[in-house]
């Protein structure tokens, strides 16, 4: 029997942290059900070492990990879509493009580990904290019956996991 495989897209506004941890987490999580991508509305042209350093550590994939914008999701052949999560306030507050398969989109906040200052440990540790709770919140949206839900509920389940 093949079972679906879900297209979901974490959107930040430079692409560089957040999104591209989400995009690891899930590509390794979900490996046989999901196809994670990350993308920008301003990327910031490369992805954040302090990202890479701590997904390789973790042993998740950063190979092909990219700070890319969000438009190359909205041209025609890009993949549809079925669930779209911002990961950061300033992309949820943006006009995002019209998603081709209108799919499920949702916002889970989370504080942006770049923009802490202070020591590489104290840096490395806002990483930490994001990656936990991307892995968190993942985890529970894997658990999700997505076959036994249409694209509202869904969308209210994950709301759910962001406020959980």
């Amino acid at each position: 029997m093949n079972q679906r495989i879900y297209n979901v897209l974490f959107l930040c506004t430079g692409n560089s942290a957040r999104s591209v941890l989400a995009e690891s987490i899930l590509t390794a999580l979900g490996k046989d059900r999901f196809r994670a991508w990350s993308a920008g509305s301003f990327p910031k042209g490369a992805v954040n070492p302090h990202a890479l350093t701590l997904l390789g550590h973790l042993g998740f994939p950063t190979d092909g990990l990219r700070s890319k914008s969000w438009d190359e999701f909205t041209v025609p052949g890009a993949p549809d879509m079925d669930i779209v999560i911002t990961v950061c306030d300033a992309a949820a507050e943006e006009t995002c493009p019209v998603w081709p398969g209108h799919p499920a989109v949702c916002h889970w906040g989370i504080p942006d580990p770049a923009a802490v200052g202070g020591s590489e440990v104290e840096q490395m540790a806002a990483f930490r904290e994001a990656f936990r709770t991307l892995e968190k919140r993942i985890r529970l949206m894997l658990a999700l019956p997505l076959e036994s839900v249409d694209r509202l509920a869904l969308q209210q389940h994950l709301h759910a996991i962001h406020h959980g």
